[in-house]
């Protein structure tokens, strides 16, 4: 596996333990789950893109990355849940918007949705290391 797609998967994993534990917190902070999600899903379809060979835009449309690639396009049929994740990269971090436990709860399954399809993509285990 290329150097720079262990480092988006690094990340991503850090985003991925960020967000389960803000979820999971005696106090949770809604918005930040959100944030956090969003970025691990985020992260996770540019690590992709780097294994393949396939140009890593500076994009936080988890559609529009996905399109880049035709070995992702079995995402797209969550392809509104995507839309709605793709919000939480910027407008749930500025005042006027506050996320709920629901909208917490969503934006974690789909993640950790995105996350189980491409760590099988990439052949990685639960713990992060090729089978």
């Amino acid at each position: 596996m290329k150097p720079q797609t262990w480092e988006w998967i690094e990340k991503a994993e850090e985003d991925f333990e960020v967000a389960k534990r803000l979820k999971r917190a005696k106090k949770p902070l809604y918005n930040s789950v959100c944030f956090h999600s969003q970025q691990c899903a985020e992260k996770y379809i540019k690590a992709f893109l780097e294994e393949e060979g396939q140009y890593v835009p500076k994009s936080h449309d988890l559609v529009a990355l996905i399109t880049l690639s035709p070995s992702l396009k079995e995402l797209l049929e969550r392809k509104e849940e995507l839309e709605k994740l793709t919000g939480y990269a910027v407008a749930f971090r500025y005042p006027g918007a506050k996320a709920s436990q629901k909208n917490a709860e969503q934006c974690f399954s789909i993640a950790s949705f995105i996350r189980k399809v491409i760590r099988a993509k990439l052949k990685l285990n639960q713990v992060g290391k090729k089978k």
